[in-house]
């Protein structure tokens, strides 16, 4: 924690306002969206089908909007729509706690994707372009910071979700209410470009739409946005089956997330020094997208065994899961930085925020699709045919990913990308 505390003092005081920024986003949001459909059903009372509704509607408007949140980052400066998306996300969360109509309840999560949107790409091309040519150390300290939101939130809603669903919703809400106030003090006025250099938005979507090595990057690293959500369905549906439903099942499935933030917060920097100090960027992002590959070869250990007993069967059984989480988060820890960066790079230091929307649409609908797959072969898997193909095909596609990656790199398109000025 030593080093984290010096890296961060190390940035100005905008940067370490970004990270502290997101932090509180994701500890908000996580103490929050976990238990959402818990709430949904069980104390509303809601149709399975109205449930998946509501969280479809939250996703698609998130990632649905994450374009036009860039390119209007990019136009109108990385604060407004920072500013904006915390705003709106305090009336999503707010409303929440109080809606009890499948309209109201539509309304209020519809609101609450659309913040993301409006702030994720905003956040991100801020971070690179007040970092400059420290862009690799800020992303990996991000990721941290990141990470740490994620462990913290569940727990602290938890604690709250137990007294009751509406007080989280308004503890959460509170969060976003004094992010906003915090930012409108204290985050300085970054325009993301000269004034001239304001082309109609036809013309700035298609400067991002036409960068076609940027299309392939992203394409190819949408895979390791399937693997890595890995840990939140097929890591915890095959706990279930080998576990059941009792107290071991929870504490493990529980074990896996403690493991995977556990190595982001204690091991990202120096994993990251290491990366520099040994590989090239482009050889980092083709190293930790094979690592990522490799994780999902411990699980097949596992994937023929019944349902273990209580005790040190069952432990022994999730144990190659365990790895598989952990193994996870470092390959997420090798990538992140130097994918972050790489985006910047490729952007050439233009649009970078319209980028970073069009990247996290393509890695979304990836997820999406990629979970549909996932879920259709442990669907197969549970009928006792072909046990070990889920967790085959999961490591074939982050091998694929990483032959893409290479291809990319042996071309020349990533291995040297050209500079970027810094604060573009």
């Amino acid at each position: 924690m030593r080093q984290t505390w010096k890296q961060y003092r190390s940035f100005d005081a905008t940067v370490q306002l970004l990270l502290v920024n997101q932090l509180s986003i994701n500890l908000g949001f996580y103490m929050l969206m976990p238990y959402l459909a818990a709430h949904l059903s069980g104390s509303l009372a809601l149709a399975t089908w109205a449930v998946g509704l509501i969280l479809g509607v939250r996703n698609l408007s998130q990632q649905g909007m994450f374009l036009v949140g860039g390119m209007l980052a990019d136009r109108l400066g990385f604060k407004p729509l920072i500013v904006a998306g915390c705003t709106l996300r305090t009336v999503g969360f707010a409303a929440l706690a109080f809606a009890d109509t499948l309209p109201a309840l539509v309304a209020a999560s519809a609101a609450t994707g659309l913040a993301g949107a409006l702030f994720n790409p905003a956040v991100r091309a801020y971070v690179a372009a007040e970092a400059g040519e420290r862009r690799v150390d800020a992303f990996a300290l991000f990721n941290v910071f990141y990470q740490g939101g994620i462990l913290l939130g569940p727990l602290v809603g938890l604690a709250l979700t137990s007294v009751s669903f509406p007080l989280t919703c308004t503890v959460a809400s509170a969060v976003f209410a004094a992010l906003t106030l915090l930012q409108l003090r204290r985050l300085p006025q970054n325009a993301s470009g000269p004034r001239e250099d304001r082309p109609a938005l036809r013309e700035q979507a298609g400067t991002v739409l036409r960068n076609r090595t940027f299309w392939l990057f992203s394409l190819a690293m949408s895979g390791s946005y399937v693997l890595s959500f890995q840990i939140y369905l097929a890591l915890p549906l095959e706990v279930e089956r080998l576990a059941g439903e009792g107290t071991f099942a929870t504490a493990a499935t529980s074990a896996l997330f403690v493991v995977s933030g556990g190595v982001a917060i204690l091991g990202q920097l120096r994993i990251t020094a290491w990366c520099k100090r040994v590989w090239s960027p482009a050889r980092c992002l083709c190293a930790g997208m094979a690592l990522m590959g490799a994780a999902f070869l411990p699980p097949l250990l596992s994937s023929s065994a019944g349902p273990a007993a209580q005790g040190w069967a069952a432990a022994a059984a999730v144990i190659p899961l365990l790895a598989c989480a952990g193994l996870l988060a470092v390959a997420t820890a090798v990538l992140y930085p130097f994918e972050m960066d790489t985006i910047v790079a490729l952007a050439g230091g233009r649009w970078v925020a319209t980028h970073y929307g069009l990247y996290n649409t393509v890695c979304g609908v990836g997820i999406t699709l990629g979970n549909l797959a996932t879920g259709a072969l442990l669907g197969t898997a549970r009928t006792g045919a072909h046990p070990a193909l889920a967790w085959l095909v999961l490591a074939v596609v982050g091998f694929a990913c990483t032959a893409a990656l290479a291809g990319l790199t042996r071309t020349g398109r990533l291995s040297a990308p050209r500079p970027v000025p810094v604060g573009a």
